[in-house]
């Protein structure tokens, strides 16, 4: 939606979108329309950095205090190659990469992975999961996006994918600002 102001020298009505632009400030995000949508388009791309204070404090959320996921020892002694990230964290941040590019268009009404392999993170340097999240199918109230999930250039997630429903008013371009 384009904002409309009267002009200070004629007082007429004027379509102007940059009203209330800060010069230099980021564009406001836009809210993605179903009808802009093509199969294959890519929608959204992050690479989250995880931490092992990352994992104290999933596990303090979650209740999963696994020590796989803070003990060098114990991950090796069951033949991991180190801590490991919670495979619902990492779930979890790829489906954040889907509702944060959604926003306010509609919701997530599904979303289902199956862990691969897992993601071994460094006490020092951390680890770095990539998400690409690219639309696999469209109907009509909404869309299959697929998601990859890789770390260091390999799965870590299998068929991820998470089905959105755009709600009623929502299937329309404009920005999140409107």
């Amino acid at each position: 939606m384009t904002a409309v102001v009267a002009t200070e020298t004629t007082g007429a009505l004027e379509s102007d979108p940059n009203i209330g632009a800060i010069p230099g400030a980021p564009e406001a995000p836009r809210v993605p329309a179903l009808a802009d949508l093509t199969v294959g388009d890519v929608v959204a791309e992050k690479t989250y950095h995880l931490t092992r204070d990352s994992l104290v404090k999933y596990a303090a959320a979650s209740g999963d205090f696994n020590p796989i996921h803070y003990r060098d020892d114990v991950a090796n002694s069951v033949g991991l190659p180190g801590v490991i990230a919670h495979g619902v964290l990492t779930m979890s941040v790829s489906a954040q990469l889907v509702a944060d590019w959604l926003g306010s268009a509609g919701f997530v009404s599904d979303f289902q992975a199956r862990f691969t392999r897992p993601v071994p993170v460094d006490g020092t340097d951390g680890a770095d999961v990539v998400v690409t999240a690219t639309v696999g199918l469209i109907d009509t109230v909404g869309a299959r996006i697929d998601l990859a999930v890789l770390f260091d250039g390999a799965k870590v997630l299998g068929k991820s994918q998470a089905r959105v429903v755009f709600t009623t008013g929502a299937a329309h371009a404009g920005t999140a600002a409107e």
